[in-house]
């Protein structure tokens, strides 16, 4: 796929080269400047006329009409030289691939070093380059009967570079790595329900396994009733389809300590059980597992990246249905942790797989907990649909997952728990806690509830329910699932500190 060199000749074939313009007053630089020589100053013409532009992310296609080896010169405008960063450069990669896919190009030749500046180094250009390619071409093909007609796709990217190529290469390596188990993860979202249950989602998991060599456990509904997974069997009480609880541990040290436990909803579809969903809002529960889907697109890049951290997954998977056995408002159940829940709804069901899931983490050993879960309509309201809600009872893991996000682009906002949000969780007349206090601060609801099983170990919770998908297409990809949080979990684990205080 990827092809580092030292230099671009430019007598030899190649279907397109692809380089960055900045705002230099007019003047060409670098490979734009070479160009513009061999092809009579035409190219600064073209930029004095507007056909050229270096604004940010403007794409421009030149034909060289045979005047030299590449057949078209591709321009992607920067704008200013310092105002450059790794987001805007990722995006604008994206937006170049996505042009590349639509005139259907084989391959591509990047200029890499008009894409550096004293803020983006190579390596963080290679890294972006990588993952925008990954991110901006990827489709969910569906089930439509195909055409007879031949898709082109891009098959090979050379990058010209002087920086030593292994450095390039591994930045390459690991961009396009992380791009990938992002796609992997919105595949996994943009399966309809009857495609994607429980016993799929542990079939999927457990294949991941015996590629990568993790350990892995699946947990069937035998197995949670000798557990006393009490919460995870009520949601999944009204379905025929039976439960799963998955397990995947990676060890990338020498002994089993200082585990990081990444938690995923994985409720393959959710009606609402008997608090029903309206007729629009239960089109598109499939995405419910959209927590679950990352964190299995995290234990991809894990898996092929290699860290030196522990790792244990832990995704509880079930769908929420109704039926003359399903749960029930009113109900009264007791968790894995021994904590007994009235159930006031019956659509709050994602915090109660997440609480035997949580707790079932730190039985194996996890002793900080990141949960990821497409939780609360709350969430959207605050937030809207850009930014991950967050919670957490541990400032300093909490700065660790805020830094990961920003890097892998996934921005997330933190909302507060106090002691009145935990009381208002509290509060039942005849159960440990309810599930469901009020429409008042739902979000902070749902987050503080799932604190309640998480305790004293340091945890942050993430309500993916406005990001995990999308109504349109973006420079990094098309509409519909997103992969949000893969890469920000896989990013946490890969730069984990420990605590020393």
């Amino acid at each position: 796929m990827f092809t580092v060199t030292g230099q671009l000749n430019f007598d030899e074939k190649h279907e397109y080269v692809l380089s960055g313009v900045f705002e230099k007053g007019g003047r060409l630089e670098g490979f734009a400047a070479e160009a513009d020589e061999i092809l009579g100053g035409q190219l600064t013409e073209l930029l004095k006329d507007g056909e050229i532009s270096s604004k940010k992310k403007m794409v421009h296609k030149i034909h060289t009409l045979g005047q030299m080896g590449p057949k078209r010169l591709i321009f992607l405008g920067l704008g200013k030289e310092k105002q450059l960063t790794f987001d805007t450069l990722r995006e604008a990669f994206g937006k170049v691939f996505k042009s590349l896919q639509d005139s259907k190009a084989v391959s591509v030749t990047v200029m890499l070093n008009s894409f550096v500046t004293e803020s983006v180094e190579a390596t963080d250009a290679a890294h972006a380059l990588a993952e925008a390619f990954s991110l901006a071409t990827y489709k969910f093909e569906g089930y439509k009967q195909k055409s007879n007609e031949t898709e082109k796709n891009i098959e090979s990217i050379t990058v010209v570079s002087n920086i030593e190529s292994e450095e390039i290469k591994a930045s390459l390596t690991v961009g396009y790595i992380h791009g990938r188990g992002t796609n992997s993860a919105r595949t996994l979202v943009n399966l309809p329900g009857n495609m994607l249950t429980a016993s799929d989602m542990a079939s999927y998991a457990s294949e991941l396994a015996d590629r990568y060599g993790f350990e892995a456990e699946i947990l069937v509904k035998e197995d949670m009733l000798e557990l006393g997974m009490g919460a995870l069997l009520a949601v999944n009480q009204g379905s025929h389809e039976e439960p799963r609880m998955i397990v995947l541990k990676y060890q990338g040290k020498d002994e089993w300590k200082d585990v990081i436990g990444l938690v995923g909803k994985g409720v393959t579809f959710d009606t609402g059980g008997y608090s029903i969903k309206p007729k629009d809002g239960i089109v598109g529960m499939k995405t419910d597992m959209g927590g679950a889907a990352a964190v299995l697109g995290a234990m991809e890049i894990i898996g092929e990246l290699r860290p030196e951290q522990n790792v244990v997954a832990v995704i509880p998977s079930t769908d929420n249905m109704v039926s003359g056995t399903a749960f029930k408002p009113d109900d009264v159940i007791t968790s894995m942790s021994g904590k007994t829940i009235e159930v006031l709804n019956t659509d709050a069901e994602g915090r109660l797989v997440l609480a035997d899931a949580v707790t079932y983490a730190k039985h194996h050993g996890a002793e900080y907990l990141v949960d990821v879960a497409t939780l609360t309509g709350g969430v959207v309201i605050a937030l809207g649909t850009e930014m991950t809600g967050a919670m957490t009872n541990n400032e300093a893991l909490f700065e660790q997952v805020l830094e990961a996000s920003y890097e892998a682009g996934e921005p997330v906002w933190r909302l507060p728990i106090t002691e009145k949000d935990k009381e208002r969780v509290r509060n039942s007349p005849i159960a440990d806690l309810n599930n469901s206090p009020g429409r008042e601060g739902h979000a902070i609801m749902g987050g503080a509830f799932i604190g309640e099983f998480a305790e004293n170990t340091p945890w942050v919770h993430l309500d993916i329910a406005g990001t995990a998908d999308t109504k349109k297409a973006s420079d990094l990809g098309p509409a519909g699932a997103t992969g949000a949080m893969t890469r920000t979990l896989a990013l946490l684990v890969e730069r984990f500190q420990i605590d020393q205080n």
